[in-house]
This record gives structure tokens, C-alpha cells and sequence, in this order.
């Protein structure tokens, strides 16, 4: 009876990493492909016989952006955009979720705000009217029209609002009995117990601030001020501007292998490299602080 036990469990373990590992090459494949794609010249991409390796392979696709003056400059301005966003988001999230997280007879009135969290959550004002306030603001064509408007993601604060309401309350008790304020008890209570739930909230917040173009093609009218996502997608490969332009021949032929399926691919590998680079640090709070604080009230 021990070994028939003993088999299952292996059997089960095993039937587990197979559905993984399977489960794994699955999504693996897609970022792959778009790999090969971004390595094959323009007419084995055109004939779709790109699948698992590339064929006809090049690097002109990755030497027409990381050569591109103006590239650079967008990522600089996609990386400050990020940072400044997170230490927006994250400071304002923090600060309502700490009042909200107490009890009605401890901050009253908290219903109405959360009612209001809630109501501007489902329903926003739309792009016409966020677009009329950035103008009149006037912050068209500033790093500040990419990070102020939804400075306060109101997702993430009902996330980390429940997560604080599971700190137990005899911790804040014994900080507020040594003499600490308010903010102390947040700061050195609430904040060290909450670590997943951060991690996770402002892995949410890099993601949406590097990815995002929309705001960067609607607020900037000049293309030097693009952040990478929204510069990006107004690269392509136009042969006929090279010629009239005067380009050498080199550089046409250099242009005639590329596709702007090859040059879209690269852009998607280029823009992904850092988020590739985040995700390992922050994987291990991600489930535990979706699944602590992911419950709304």
C-alpha cells in the first residue's frame, strides 16, 4: 500500500512538471518566433518561413534603432518617465490606502471616500476632457503629462488598503504605546509588513508607465519629446523616402533587407529586455501580494 502510494505521488509529480514545463514552451515560443523574425532578412519573412531559427540572418534591424540619435533620447525619457511615476504612484497609493485601511470610528467619512475611489475607478472623464486639463495646464509636450494624469491608480490603492487592513492591530498598538505618531507607525509598522503587496503594486506601475504610447503620441506634438513606446511605433522601413533622400547605396541595400515586420520585432525585443530584467526580482511577492490584496470591499 506504501509503494502504490508512493508511485502515485510520483506519477502526480511528474504528470505536474510535464503540464509546466509543456505549459512553458507554449508561451516561450511566441517571444521566440518574434526573436527569429527580428534576425531574417526581408524576403524569408515575406515568404513566412520563419519559425524556430531565422533565416537569412542580420542585425540591421537592431543597428537601424541603437544607431537612431533620437531612440536614445526616448528611452532616457521612457526611464525618467518611469521613475517618476513610481514614486508618484506609489507615495499617493500609500498615503490614501493607510486612512482608508482604519476603522469608521477611526477616520469617518472613510465609506464616502472609498465610494468615491470606487465611482472614479468605473467611470473616468474620458480622453476629450484629460486631454482639454493637460492643455490648460499647460504641461502639452512635458514629462509631466505622461506621469500626473493617473498619478493615483486607484486599483493598486484598494490593493495595498486591504493589504494593510490585514496587519495585525496589536503591532500598531505596542508602536503607538512606545510613542509613536501616525506617520511613524506607517512608515515603520505598516510599510516593513507589506512588502509584497508593494513589490507587486509598483511592478504594476513600471509595466503600465514603460508600455504605454498612447499618452506620448496625444500629449507630445514633437517627436524628440516621445517616450520609447510611442517612438517606436512611428519607425519604419520606407525605401522609396532613401532614394529620394539621396541615401548611398549601401544603405539602401542595407535597408532592403529589413521588413517592417523585422523592425517591429526588434522593437519589441529592444522594449522588452528591461521588464525581463525586473520581473526576476520582483516575481517572488508578485502571487502573494495579488492574492492578499486583491479583494475589494
Amino acid at each position: 500500500m506504501i509503494e502504490n502510494t508512493d508511485l502515485r505521488s510520483r506519477v502526480r509529480v511528474g504528470l505536474t512538471y510535464f503540464v509546466v514545463i509543456f505549459a512553458g514552451i507554449i508561451c516561450f515560443f511566441p517571444l521566440w518566433n518574434v526573436i527569429c523574425l527580428s534576425l531574417s532578412s526581408n524576403w524569408a519573412i515575406t515568404a513566412n518561413k520563419v519559425g524556430f531559427y531565422p533565416i537569412g540572418i542580420h542585425f540591421q534591424s537592431y543597428k537601424k534603432l541603437l544607431e537612431d540619435t533620437q531612440f536614445w533620447r526616448s528611452f532616457l525619457t521612457s526611464v525618467i518617465r518611469v521613475a517618476l511615476g513610481l514614486s508618484i504612484n506609489m507615495t499617493l497609493s500609500v498615503l490614501m490606502a493607510y486612512p482608508l485601511s482604519k476603522t469608521d470610528e477611526e477616520f469617518r467619512g472613510r465609506k464616502i471616500y472609498m465610494g468615491l475611489l470606487v465611482f472614479a475607478m468605473l467611470f473616468s472623464g474620458g480622453m476629450i476632457p484629460t486631454y482639454l486639463v493637460v492643455k490648460q495646464l499647460g504641461l502639452l509636450n512635458s514629462i509631466w503629462a505622461l506621469v500626473l494624469p493617473g498619478a493615483v491608480p486607484i486599483f493598486n490603492t484598494i490593493m495595498i488598503k486591504n493589504f494593510f487592513v490585514g496587519v495585525p492591530k496589536s503591532l500598531e498598538e505596542a508602536a503607538v504605546i512606545d510613542g509613536a505618531t501616525p506617520m511613524q507607525v506607517m512608515l515603520r509598522v505598516y510599510l516593513p509588513c507589506s512588502k509584497p503587496v508593494l513589490a507587486t503594486v509598483a511592478l504594476f506601475s513600471i509595466v503600465n508607465h514603460w508600455n504605454d504610447y498612447f499618452k506620448g503620441l496625444i500629449y507630445m506634438t514633437k517627436v524628440k519629446n516621445y517616450p520609447l513606446m510611442s517612438y517606436i511605433q512611428s519607425i519604419s522601413v520606407d525605401l522609396q523616402q532613401l532614394v529620394e533622400s539621396g541615401a548611398s547605396t549601401e544603405e539602401i541595400e542595407q535597408a532592403a533587407q529589413l521588413s517592417n515586420r523585422s523592425l517591429d520585432s526588434a522593437k519589441i525585443v529592444v522594449a522588452m529586455i528591461p521588464l525581463l530584467m525586473i520581473y526576476p526580482l520582483l516575481q517572488k511577492y508578485l502571487i502573494t501580494g495579488i492574492t492578499i490584496g486583491a479583494v475589494k470591499e
